[in-house]
């Protein structure tokens, strides 16, 4: 059976994502099958699209859906025909049906929207290892992030602010200003404002870290932010990988640390991703966070999704409609 499916033929702009067809996959041992309600769009997938990241073409984008499963392979013992479900981990998801392993979806509660639910796995697992491991942060602890009104950023204030840390934060108009502010930012201001805002907040000591998702135009300025012994945690490059770099910087600006972490490793067993899962669609049900949907494309215009999510014109979470 042919499905509708996006796929790119060679490493391209965003007009490299074409609307076209390909087999519904059946679920071989341990795999589920998943007829798709909604599907987040992510930076990375720029970036596998662009060839950025190696992929093999001709290739169709997609690790983050929500949906219900059709098909149950063998194997697979606690999941159903008819569940509701989610993913950070699949495959080919811009499409009407994916297939993916039943050790890296979650359930989603019936009373959880399915385009709330294909919004959160990837970003707000993404927030949640960023502020409960990659630096664990403590209350009291001041910290730097930009892109305060971006999918990943929304959710990361909300995060901090639950840990009670003080959030510094960046964004380039007013109206995503005052969407980081709604989501309890302590101060939101433009890129060229970071240096001196980090200073008068911390009396010059440096900020405990830094969630950098942007790359190569903030990684000096986020080192630069530290106080003794801070983290970096760049998580994304957003603006271009960052070039190599001379880790004596490191020493010389007070026994700083590094860390490049993925979601992959922090979701590698069921136990952690249903942990992660589990606190971000918990808060989300009671209120504890906010999920913003910014925009919502039909399938056959995921050129123009990708297009919007680049030129930083969304806020929120991008969502893909089958």
């Amino acid at each position: 059976m042919q499905q509708q499916a996006i796929l790119v033929a060679e490493p391209s702009d965003a007009d490299g994502l074409v609307l076209g067809e390909r087999e519904v996959p059946s679920a071989g041992p341990g795999q589920v099958l998943v007829k798709i309600a909604a599907i987040g769009v992510n930076f990375i997938e720029t970036y596998q699209r662009s060839g950025v990241y190696q992929v093999d073409y001709p290739f169709t984008p997609g690790s983050e859906f929500s949906g219900v499963i059709t098909e149950v392979g063998p194997g697979v013992q606690n999941y159903s025909v008819g569940d509701r479900v989610a993913t950070a981990s699949g495959v080919n998801g811009y499409a009407q049906y994916a297939m993916v392993d039943a050790a890296a979806i979650a359930k989603v509660p019936d009373a959880v929207d399915l385009r709330f639910a294909a919004a959160l796995p990837l970003q707000g697992m993404t927030a949640h290892y960023l502020v409960h491991n990659s630096y664990m942060v403590r209350q009291g602890d001041t910290v730097l992030t930009y892109a305060g009104a971006g999918g990943v950023g929304l959710l990361l204030t909300q995060m901090l602010k639950l840990k009670g840390a003080t959030v510094i934060t960046t964004a380039s108009t007013q109206e995503k200003k005052d969407l980081a502010k709604a989501a309890g930012a302590d101060y939101v201001v433009d890129y060229d404002q970071v240096a001196a805002t980090v200073a008068e907040v911390t009396g010059g000591a440096g900020v405990h870290a830094v969630y950098d998702g942007i790359g190569k135009d903030t990684f000096d300025g986020s080192l630069a932010a530290l106080r003794r012994r801070g983290t970096l945690v760049l998580f994304g490059g957003a603006s271009g990988q960052v070039p190599a770099f001379d880790l004596q910087r490191l020493n010389a600006g007070g026994s700083l640390s590094v860390t490049r972490p993925k979601l992959g490793d922090f979701i590698a067993t069921a136990e952690e991703l249903n942990w992660r899962f589990g606190d971000v669609l918990g808060w989300a049900a009671s209120g504890d966070i906010d999920v913003r949907i910014g925009a919502q494309f039909p399938l056959a215009q995921a050129a123009e999704a990708h297009k919007a999510l680049e030129s930083r014109a969304t806020t929120g979470k991008v969502l893909l409609l089958p």
